[in-house]
């Protein structure tokens, strides 16, 4: 006879991060209600870890997620409180560093017997230069950007995670891994299932999938205003599931918040950035979404079973960071009687300027915003107030900056009637992807405990 879900064991995960900026009070609003076993930060996306190892080559000390200080000093002593373990990626290109500065914090806040985990083997940039794989992109060999390849970073499962978590880690710290891994870890780990079964690992990641993007699954990103209406956005609640040893589990979000846990809301999020429902493939199991089944139990919970899977992919993804030189921006506004046409006339003065300058035309770009900033067809009616972007690639920071210089300077030699104007110049930094060979990717955990 199947065991009942009354009787079987269940543990409680819950989203305190879909992305880098997310929003902290929100996190600690569901630790304080949500009776949790595991919080789970996520803050990487795929530029954000180029972009980390760009600060720490100019400080070893840095390169950890954003808001990581913010994050731990808020959550660390509700956690340690209540008995929940922290997973997240935020150690981003510095693991270590991450880790060392959330024992400082912990220290500093009287927190002792505090088991901090850092997850390493995720940079493999000597690896991948030596594996010189295609990029899924262009085709082209990962050796054609020489010198402008940045940083490799390879998507680690939750076979990387589980030490820490047998060694009793209240806080683990990682690099790039795979979203849905953070979630399914303790699952794994509470469970006992093993690394090869394939059903239930490929029935954990649709749980994980669901809450790997924070309150999208609770109407953030899935409200527009008008037809689908998502309740007090402003107090947007973050999602938990109860995950049951079977691989199946209920969505829900921190009690009394905002939002809401749909039919609607989990359809969404279960397809969003899926391109095949039949092959989610992550370097745990390739699972099958196409046999999930929703079901409203309860004001904002719904049960989630159906999932599936099969043989993990052969090799892992890994993130490529290439230097690509720097981008210019500059925008003014014009409002009033003929707004576009003297936007217009202004952009023709600033790209002749720039063309004068060196600018290669195929990497200049300019659009009214209010206009055509995001389609092409013009509206009928002739606009009151527009935005003119002009953005170009450079190779040099000074080089872009002229961007911007030379939209201010519209002030006096443009078209009357000018507005604000903003500029700025930054780095481009792309991000490409490429499979290499599970063998070359070796990963490590160590375990310090703080003592006050």
């Amino acid at each position: 006879m199947a065991e009942s879900r009354e009787s079987m064991k269940s543990i409680r995960i819950g989203t305190g991060a879909g992305y880098g900026g997310d929003r902290i009070d929100a996190a600690v609003d569901l630790v304080k209600r949500g009776d949790l076993n595991y919080l789970v930060l996520e803050g990487l996306a795929e530029r954000t870890t180029a972009l980390a190892h760009l600060e720490k080559a100019l400080d070893r000390e840095k390169g950890y997620g954003q808001f990581l200080e913010e994050r731990m000093a808020a959550l660390l002593p509700l956690c340690q409180d209540k008995g929940v373990t922290v997973i997240t990626n935020l150690g981003a290109a510095n693991p270590e560093s991450a880790a060392k500065k959330t024992a400082e914090i912990a220290s500093s806040l009287g927190l002792t017997k505090l088991k901090v985990a850092t997850v390493i083997g995720a940079d493999v940039l000597e690896q991948a230069k030596q594996a010189d794989p295609p990029l899924w992109e262009t085709g082209v060999p990962l050796s054609t950007f020489g010198d402008d390849v940045i940083s490799a970073d390879a998507y680690l499962g939750v076979d990387a995670i589980l030490p820490a978590l047998v060694q009793g880690a209240d806080v683990i710290l990682t690099g790039r891994v795979a979203d849905p891994s953070l979630f399914l870890a303790p699952m794994v780990y509470e469970f006992g299932w093993e690394l090869s079964d394939w059903h239930l690992l490929g029935a954990g990641t649709v749980l994980a999938h669901l809450l790997e993007c924070g309150a999208q699954v609770s109407g953030g990103y899935f409200a527009d205003g008008c037809n689908k209406r998502v309740p007090e956005l402003h107090r947007l609640g973050m999602p938990f599931a109860d995950v049951f040893a079977d691989g199946t589990g209920i969505i829900s979000k921190t009690p009394g918040s905002g939002g809401a846990v749909t039919l609607q809301t989990c359809k969404e999020q279960l397809l969003y950035e899926v391109m095949d429902p039949t092959a989610y493939m992550t370097p745990d199991v390739t699972a099958d979404f196409s046999s999930v089944c929703f079901k409203e139990v309860a004001d904002n919970r719904i049960a989630v079973n159906g999932g599936n899977g099969r043989e993990r992919p052969a090799q892992l993804k890994a993130t490529i960071g290439v230097n690509q030189g720097y981008i210019g921006e500059g925008m003014i506004a014009y409002g009033g009687y003929g707004a576009a046409e003297r936007a217009r006339l202004a952009a023709e003065i600033v790209l002749a300027r720039l063309t004068s300058a060196g600018f290669n035309q195929q990497e200049v770009k300019h659009e009214l915003l209010g206009v055509n900033g995001l389609f092409q067809n013009e509206p009928s009616a002739r606009p009151y107030e527009v935005l003119l972007r002009v953005a170009a690639r450079a190779k040099d920071r000074r080089q872009a900056e002229r961007v911007g210089e030379e939209v201010e300077a519209l002030w006096l030699n443009g078209p009357g009637g000018p507005g604000g104007v903003r500029s700025q110049a930054k780095r481009v930094v792309s991000a490409y992807s490429a499979s290499i060979p599970r063998t070359m990717v070796k990963t490590k955990v160590f375990v310090t405990e703080v003592i006050a």
